[in-house]
């Protein structure tokens, strides 16, 4: 959901449709809670906002105008807290907000098109004044970082006072070769300065008028473009400014990210002198910038008595010049030299100079070219593929989705888009694979090494020394990106030979994490040894160390870690999977606490079930625990009567006389079995399995607690959920106490108390935010609809039932999805809809599958909804039919709650 205040408000579902918002009250409520989103809005603030003199029953004109506005805009998250109302929305999802990160992110140009018009234009409130001022100046800002000419001249019509604006835009006319328009805007801004003030320019405007009156100085050897400029507006900005401010910018990034063509745009830009040079066809650094500045050599012999470096310098020593200096790579130490004297003895001359790695002079500044961002990538696509096919149009995201896999790199995606004429863009995306077989026509103009995508690359790869070579090709073992410890000891590599890859743009460091782009890292793979194995079992050995920390304090540090290596450990489990089972179980056990933490329990079940098919249906000696373990990952994505599975799984643990290796298979097993009979084998054997650590102690006593409830003694059941909470919070697993809190809720929720129940449920939700875990989020979103429903708050429940579900799909979490249309067919019969209610009861039971403990409690809690909705519909023996299905399920988990609710709904029906 997207939220707009900068034009009038409006609000964008997820499927990108407009709501509408009629009540104007309605716009400033949300307007106010939009501007600071992910913030809580004070009660006594929204209600000055929102009213001159504010009503009788203040707090109460404010909870309505609240459920109004949850009413109107279906899946709209407002929270309600003691202090105020709080929307939950992150910055991107609001304009306001996501205009100053584009800003701080020097992404003027992008941050100006989110402007529809005047700020909240449809705003009348007491608060939207003061307000629409501070947007207003947000809105300059933006123009003075990445505005047109135009965007300039809107805003000084408005404000013809702002002498920063009318300085930006002589600056921009001047730019776009208007200079007699620019001087223009300087006389009348001087007038109205004197006027109005009766003052003279500022020191930046009289700057400004300084610039323009400059002659246009010569441009020596700037290539002449055929093709627009695309998707650098925001770089040719900063790029222009640091100019302005350091003697020497120098840019780097791999080959075809478009350094050149970003110099050359900086060049046609600049005011003063600018000569051109490029050193990819040259040794001789020197004579090469000789000709580039226009000196020429009367013959062999003078060049002999004066050197070529020394007529150099004294060429430049009174030249106030820009020297773009282009393809410095492959002559690296020669240009560094060269360009070091001159800087040193010409104090006027500045240069740009691109290249694949830093030239390491003092005071260089560097900007990355890195790769082009989705919607400038896309635009250069279709602006090239228009070029050789007009009219070509495809959908946004299949070209955004190209532009990704070619790593935003702007000559991959031209050539991509040269291919359009002969191909349709759905076959391109498929022969992606295969990159440098597909873009291997570019133009024939260009230089050889810029007209096919293996040439860019091969350039580079031939730059290496050979120590650099073999790292980067033993680097292409790795997926996403890896700490500098993985690539230094799985590559068994040098740090200085990493960090030279980084130099020469083969590999991007972002924070303390290193990545290859997968462009390079295909073309490096076919020089690569298999170190596939040696990789798996390095992550094997991390998520060892790792597993006892997702159960202690350091939870948080440890799950990060597992986190930004989660590519590489599934393709660590993919490999092994294909390749070594007995690493794969290893693999698969050792990431299960991980899993479970951060509520990719589908994610785990799904390559847990792989490796039990490439297994076959009997354990490998010595991994009895690890097979044992994969047989209970494995049930959200299980089909068919699960009973055999889980005697098989009993019947491995029941061999263990001592707690398992990892611990939550303890409680995985628990869940299957469901609630055992005191003093019975199983009950026993649980006991016995049991550890004696703190996180082992803590789920023993949520387990009891869970028992108790499931035998039909609640009040037991909390208490011990409360002692397991705090034994949990003691030992610094956060997903355990949020386990507790859920229950805790439900307990309340039973018993009618539906503060205390959404009290424990939003204590469960942050812990489980801290965890990033979606699939549990998700159910508890469900459990707080549920409490609001309890509430009569059915506006707050169809939000929280349709968010449980939208979760619950990026999680592929099939039996959440489940418990939310469970919940939306309870919504649904309760408003007398009981087609929908049994629509959505249809949709739970085929996201459900049967025979296994999760999956056939979910089945029995459906049983029970069909058969009330029968029931209220007026169909008592289809009523009964799904009731008695119930009873049997909830017999067979031993819960005796919901056994007891059937029943209750039995008699009822039995009655006369």
């Amino acid at each position: 959901m997207r939220f707009g205040v900068l034009g009038p408000v409006e609000v964008h579902d997820d499927a990108g449709t407009v709501i509408a918002l009629p009540a104007p009250r309605q716009r400033a409520l949300l307007a106010m809670l939009a501007l600071d989103a992910g913030r809580i809005v004070g009660h006594a603030r929204l209600l000055d906002g929102l009213y001159d003199e504010p009503p009788a029953g203040a707090a109460n004109a404010l909870q309505s105008q609240v459920s109004r506005l949850r009413r109107t805009i279906p899946g709209l998250v407002v929270e309600h807290h003691p202090a105020g109302y709080r929307l939950a929305a992150g910055p991107s999802e609001v304009d306001a907000q996501l205009c100053v990160e584009l800003l701080d992110a020097g992404r003027g140009a992008e941050a100006l098109k989110l402007w529809r018009g005047t700020a909240l234009a449809d705003v009348d409130a007491p608060f939207a004044a003061d307000a629409r001022r501070r947007l207003r100046e947000l809105l300059i800002t933006c123009a003075l970082s990445g505005g047109t000419a135009d965007d300039l001249r809107e805003i000084l019509v408005e404000d013809p006072l702002r002498e920063d604006v009318r300085a930006a835009l002589m600056r921009a006319l001047h730019r776009d070769g208007h200079q007699a328009e620019a001087l223009e805007v300087f006389e009348r801004g001087r007038a109205l300065l004197a006027d109005e003030l009766g003052v003279d320019p500022s020191p930046g405007l009289a700057a400004a008028h300084l610039e323009v009156l400059r002659a246009q100085a010569p441009h020596r050897g700037v290539p002449a473009q055929l093709t627009s400029f695309i998707g650098r507006d925001d770089d040719l900005r900063r790029v222009t400014k640091w100019l302005q401010e350091n003697r020497l910018v120098t840019l780097i990034g791999p080959g075809g990210t478009g350094k050149t063509r970003l110099a050359v745009e900086v060049a046609h830009r600049e005011p003063g002198e600018v000569a051109f040079v490029d050193l990819s066809a040259t040794t001789d650094v020197a004579r090469a910038l000789l000709d580039g500045v226009g000196v020429r050599e009367a013959s062999l012999l003078s060049a002999g008595a004066v050197g070529g470096e020394d007529r150099l310098l004294a060429a430049l020593a009174a030249r106030d010049v820009l020297l773009i200096v282009d393809n410095c790579e492959h002559v690296i130490d020669d240009a560094a030299r060269v360009l070091g004297a001159v800087l040193a003895a010409c104090p006027d001359v500045r240069v740009l100079a691109t290249s694949r790695e830093p030239l390491g002079i003092t005071g260089e500044t560097l900007s990355p070219v890195t790769a082009l961002d989705d919607d400038a990538a896309t635009r250069l696509f279709l602006d090239r593929a228009q070029a050789v096919k007009p009219g070509f149009t495809a959908e946004h995201e299949v070209i955004a989705d190209v532009c990704r896999r070619l790593d935003g790199i702007a000559l991959a995606i031209e050539l991509a888009a040269a291919r359009v004429r002969s191909l349709p863009l759905a076959e391109i995306a498929v022969r992606l694979d295969d990159r440098f077989r597909l873009l291997s026509k570019g133009s024939r103009t260009a230089a050889p090494r810029h007209r096919t995508l293996h040439a860019v690359v091969e350039w580079s790869w031939h730059l290496l020394t050979a120590a650099e070579r073999d790292l980067a090709a033993r680097y292409t073992v790795f997926h996403g990106s890896a700490s500098l410890r993985a690539a230094t000891e799985v590559t068994e590599s040098d740090v200085d030979v990493l960090t030279s890859l980084v130099d020469k743009s083969l590999v991007e460091v972002v924070e303390d994490r290193y990545r290859m782009l997968d462009t390079i890292r295909e073309f490096c793979a076919s020089y690569a040894p298999d170190l596939a194995e040696r990789h798996a079992r390095w992550f094997l050995e991390l998520a060892q160390q790792a597993e006892p920390h997702l159960r202690a304090h350091e939870q948080i540090e440890w799950l990060t870690r597992l986190k930004d290596d989660h590519d590489n450990l599934v393709a660590a489990v993919t490999w092994a999977t294909a390749h070594n089972v007995d690493l794969a179980l290893e693999l698969v056990a050792a990431l299960a606490t991980y899993y479970w933490c951060r509520g990719l329990r589908t994610e785990a079940a799904l390559q847990a079930e792989a490796v039990l098919h490439a297994c076959g249906e009997t354990a490998p000696h010595g991994r009895e625990q690890e097979y044992a373990l994969c047989l209970l990952i494995a049930w959200p994505v299980a089909t068919g009567d699960q009973t055999a599975r889980i005697r098989q799984a009993d019947g491995l643990l029941a061999t263990l006389d001592a707690p398992p290796r990892y611990p939550i298979m303890t409680m995985m097993w628990g869940m299957a079995l469901g609630a055992p009979e005191d003093e019975s084998e199983i009950w026993h054997r649980r006991n016995r399995l049991l550890g004696t650590d703190p996180w082992s102690v803590a789920l023993a006593i949520v387990g009891d607690g869970l028992v108790k409830r499931m035998e039909g003694d609640p009040l037991a059941g909390a208490e011990l959920l409360k002692e397991g909470a705090a034994a949990f919070g003691l030992a610094g697993d956060r997903w355990g106490a949020a386990l507790a809190f859920n229950q805790l809720s439900e307990i309340a929720l039973a018993a009618g108390d539906t503060a205390d129940a959404l009290a424990y449920i939003e204590r469960a939700r942050q812990l489980l935010d801290e965890l990033g875990a979606t699939e549990d989020t998700a159910e508890v979103v469900a459990g707080r609809a549920h409490a609001n429903l309890a509430a009569g708050d059915l506006a707050a429940a169809k939000t929280d039932f349709d968010l449980a579900l939208t979760l619950a799909r990026r999680a592929g979490a099939q039996v959440v999805q489940a418990g939310a249309h469970l919940g939306l067919a309870e919504l649904a019969r309760l408003t007398g809809d009981y087609a929908d209610a049994r629509s959505h009861c249809d949709q739970a039971w085929e996201l459900t599958p049967g025979g296994w403990y999760g999956p056939d409690e979910m089945r029995c809690h459906i049983a029970l909804e069909r058969g009330r909705v029968a029931k209220d519909s007026g169909d008592r023996e289809q009523a009964r039919e799904h009731f008695e299905d119930a009873l049997q399920r909830a017999a067979r988990q031993r819960n005796l709650v919901t056994e007891t609710a059937v029943r209750a709904e039995l008699d009822a029906l039995s009655a006369p």
